[in-house]
């Protein structure tokens, strides 16, 4: 992808701009990395038809929240099927031969009094994240987040009631880019004139987290309230699954556009079934991350 950038003679923060927030990579490794130019342009073509599609914005943010994604996800596992079960506790993973065969669990209504209901349930495969299985992880990193709460827009981006912002790493001095979600009561997550902005990016240091985010807070302005627990730890799964089949996903990163995990969704997916995810209804050759 160098060769390419150089070809058409662009700037270095043209090639941050169009890897980090329009291609998306969270490293620069791609642009010298061989074979790649064409991973590069086919996400930025991605990009652009996205921002046609939609109108001001290649994205899509659920109205209420975040939490309307499982509910869509319960509505069409429910079409399919699936049972959606809340307030469900798993006791126990079952195995026969090393392999997983299923679950006992605990159904019981939060308050509830009593030993709420047990069932055992039967499974050719378990998908799950990684706080169901914490010794079948490992810890890879750390994730910093912090809440921010504002009553004005963010300046310099045409007091837009939402958008996402990416400082990429290089022009910060970090091995890791900067991340800025903003929502606002467009989108019916908080009161009218206030607006709610996410600042994230992975630790790099022991200390002084809160001096790694610092350029995402800079970018906001006056902040009213600001929210930031502890340094968030990062797992990956130790093995593929494939020989116990128990499927594990990786924890959320510090991204706030999803790609990422929608990548380790289709990568679950291989490996728990040995194809590649096709979705009903993407055109030929669209993958489910465009989608």
């Amino acid at each position: 992808m160098k060769d390419v950038y150089d070809k058409y003679g662009l700037e270095a923060t043209t090639r941050d701009f169009i890897g980090h927030s329009m291609a998306l990579y969270t490293t620069d490794d791609y642009i010298t990395q061989k074979g790649m130019a064409l991973d590069a342009v086919e996400r930025i073509r991605l990009y652009v038809n996205s921002m046609a599609r939609y109108g001001k914005s290649p994205y899509i943010y659920p109205l209420y929240g975040l939490g309307e994604l499982p509910q869509g996800f319960a509505r069409l596992s429910a079409i399919y099927g699936g049972t959606y079960m809340l307030n469900t506790t798993v006791d126990e993973v079952m195995y026969e031969g090393g392999k997983a065969v299923g679950i006992k669990a605990t159904m019981k209504e939060r308050g509830d009094e009593g030993e709420g209901m047990k069932f055992e349930t039967r499974a050719k495969k378990i998908l799950a994240d990684p706080s169901y299985f914490p010794g079948k992880v490992q810890v890879v990193g750390h994730l910093l987040r912090a809440i921010c709460i504002l009553n004005h827009p963010i300046d310099k981006t045409d007091s837009s009631d939402s958008l996402q912002l990416i400082i990429p790493q290089s022009q910060v001095g970090r091995k890791n880019d900067i991340y800025i979600a903003m929502v606002s009561s467009a989108h019916n997550v908080c009161p009218k004139g206030y607006y709610i902005a996410i600042v994230s990016t992975i630790a790099e240091g022991n200390s002084n987290h809160h001096l790694e985010l610092k350029p995402g807070f800079d970018r906001l302005g006056r902040i009213e309230e600001k929210f930031m627990g502890p340094p968030i730890p990062l797992y990956e799964p130790l093995e593929s699954g494939v020989n116990d089949n128990i499927f594990i996903s990786k924890s959320y990163d510090a991204t706030s556009h999803f790609e990422t995990t929608t990548d380790d969704i289709k990568n679950i997916y291989q490996r728990a079934e040995g194809e590649e995810l096709v979705v009903e209804g993407l055109r030929e050759g669209q993958t489910i991350a465009e989608e």
